[in-house]
C-alpha cells in the first residue's frame, strides 16, 4: 500500500516511508566499504591507505548532487503541497538537467587537478600514483554519481521510495560483483576497484533518468522546462547545509589524515579508513531517515498543517535517540570482527584500529540529533539555519577538536575529538530548535 505525503504519520508509517531511503543510503555507503575490503585484502596496505586518502577529495566534487537533491526536494514537495503539480515537474526537470551538466564540468576539472591536489595533501611516491589512478577512473562517472545522489531524494518526493531502493540495490550489487570479479579473479588491482565503482554509479544514475524520462506512475516526470534562476538559487540555499556537510566532512577528513600521518604514519590513515567505513554506514541510517522524512515535513509546512509538524518532530526525536543507542551498542559489539575484516593481516594495525574503534563509537550517541536537525530546517526551506548547524558540526567543531585534543592525548586525542565535536553539535541544534519554534509552530 502506497503511503501519501498528506497522511497523518504514525511511528509505523514514518519508519515504513523512510526505510527505503535508509537502505538506499546504506547501499550507497557500501561502495567505499566494498572497495576498501577488496583493496586492503587483495592489493595491500598502501593502496588501501591511498583510497582513503583521496576519497574526501572525490566526495567534495560529488557533493553538488546532494545539494540539488535535498534542496530541490524541499522546494518541489512544498510546491506540491501548495497544489501546483505542473510547476513541480518543471522544477524537477530543471534541477536534473542542471546537475547533469554541472557533473560533466566538475569531472573534467577534477581529472585535470587530482594529481596536484593529492600531492598538496601530502601523498608521495607510490601512494600518490595510487591516488591518481583510483581518482581519475572514479571521476569519469561523476555525473552519474551526482544524479544518483539527487534521485535518492527525488524518488521520495515522487512517492516512489521503494523504486529508489531497488535502483540503489542494483547499483550496490553491481559494485560488489564487479569488485570480486576485477580484483579477486582478473587481478586488475586498484584500477579494478575504481572501474567497478564507476560502473555501479552509472547504473544508479542512468536507470532513474530513463524511468523519469518516460510516462510513469510517480508524481514526477522529466518535461520541457525553462531557466529559473530564482528557483535554482532557492534550491542551492535550501541544500547548502547538505553541501556544507559533505564538503566540510571531506575537508575535516583531509585534516584528520594529515594529523594521523604525523602521529601514526600510513597505519593511522588505514585505521581511520576502517572507522570511516563504519561511520558512513551508521550515519547513513540517520541521513536516510532525514532524507526520507524531509518531503513529509515540507509538504505539511506548505499546507500549513502545524499539528502534524509537531507530531513529526516529536516522533522523529524518539526514533533518532533510539537509533543512536542501538548504534553505539552495536559498534562496541562489532569492533573486533569489523576491524579484523579489513586489517587482520597486520597485528600492529589491528590493535591501533581496535582501540580507535572503541573510543570513536561514542560519537554515535550524539551524531543523529544534529544530522536530523539540519535536515529538518532544510525541509522547512530555511537553508541558512540548516547550513549553520552543518557548518558548525562538520567543520568548526571538528577542526577545533582535532587540533586541540591530539596536542594533549596524541593519537587517542584524534579518536576522542570526533565525539567531542558531535556533543557540541547537539547543543547548537537544540538551541536553534528552541529559538525557531514560534516561527514554524512545531513545538
Amino acid at each position: 500500500m502506497t503511503i501519501q505525503l498528506s497522511e497523518h504519520f504514525t511511528y509505523k508509517k514514518l519508519l515504513r516511508f523512510s526505510l527505503p531511503s535508509i537502505v538506499m543510503m546504506i547501499f550507497t555507503s557500501i561502495y567505499g566499504v566494498v572497495d576498501g575490503f577488496f583493496v586492503s585484502n587483495f592489493v595491500g596496505k598502501t593502496p588501501f591507505a591511498a583510497v582513503n586518502f583521496i576519497m574526501p577529495f572525490l566526495m567534495i566534487l560529488g557533493a553538488v548532487g546532494f545539494m540539488f537533491g535535498t534542496g530541490g526536494c524541499a522546494l518541489i514537495a512544498k510546491t506540491m503541497g501548495i497544489g501546483d503539480q505542473k510547476k513541480a515537474n518543471e522544477l524537477f526537470s530543471l534541477l536534473v538537467y542542471t546537475s547533469a551538466l554541472s557533473g560533466l564540468v566538475i569531472a573534467v576539472l577534477g581529472i585535470l587537478f587530482i594529481r596536484p591536489a593529492a600531492s598538496f595533501l601530502g601523498a608521495e611516491d607510490g601512494m600518490l600514483e595510487d591516488c591518481v589512478t583510483y581518482g581519475r577512473i572514479i571521476l569519469t562517472a561523476l555525473p552519474f554519481y551526482m544524479l544518483q545522489f539527487e534521485f535518492q531524494s527525488f524518488f521520495v518526493a515522487a512517492e516512489k521510495p521503494q523504486l529508489g531502493l531497488w535502483v540503489t540495490v542494483a547499483s550496490g550489487l553491481t559494485n560488489i560483483i564487479l569488485d570480486a570479479l576485477f580484483m579477486a579473479v582478473f587481478q586488475w588491482g586498484l584500477a579494478g576497484a575504481a572501474i567497478a565503482t564507476a560502473v555501479s554509479q552509472a547504473v544508479g544514475g542512468v536507470i532513474p533518468l530513463i524511468y523519469f524520462a518516460r510516462p510513469n506512475t510517480s508524481l514526477l516526470r522529466l518535461t520541457r522546462t525553462r531557466f529559473d534562476g530564482k528557483a535554482l538559487f532557492k534550491t542551492c540555499t535550501n541544500g547548502s547545509s547538505e553541501l556544507m556537510t559533505n564538503i566540510s566532512s571531506s575537508v575535516v577528513s583531509m585534516l584528520y589524515n594529515v594529523q594521523l600521518m604525523k602521529y601514526a604514519g600510513e597505519d593511522g590513515v588505514a585505521a581511520y579508513g576502517v572507522l570511516m567505513y563504519v561511520n558512513m554506514i551508521f550515519l547513513a541510517v540517520f541521513i536516510g531517515y532525514s532524507v526520507g522524512t524531509a518531503p513529509i515535513i515540507s509538504f505539511h509546512y506548505g499546507a500549513e498543517n502545524h499539528s502534524e509538524l509537531k507530531s513529526l518532530l516529536r516522533k522523529s526525536a524518539a526514533v533518532i535517540v533510539s537509533f543512536s543507542v542501538c548504534m553505539f551498542l552495536l559498534a562496541q559489539l562489532l569492533a573486533y570482527p569489523l576491524s579484523s575484516l579489513f586489517v587482520s593481516y597486520d597485528q600492529a594495525l589491528m590493535e591501533l584500529t581496535l582501540r580507535g574503534f572503541r573510543i570513536f563509537s561514542f560519537s554515535f550517541l550524539f551524531a543523529g540529533i544534529a544530522v536530523y536537525g539540519s535536515s529538518f530546517f532544510t525541509a522547512l526551506n530555511n537553508g541558512l539555519v540548516s547550513a549553520l548547524i552543518s557548518f558548525l558540526r562538520t567543520l568548526v567543531f571538528q577542526i577545533a577538536a582535532v587540533l586541540i585534543f591530539p596536542a594533549f592525548l596524541e593519537i587517542d586525542g584524534i579518536w576522542i575529538s570526533i565525539s567531542a565535536a558531535e556533543m557540541m553539535s547537539v547543543v547548537i541544534t537544540i538551541f536553534f530548535l528552541v529559538k525557531m519554534r514560534n516561527r514554524y509552530h512545531y513545538m
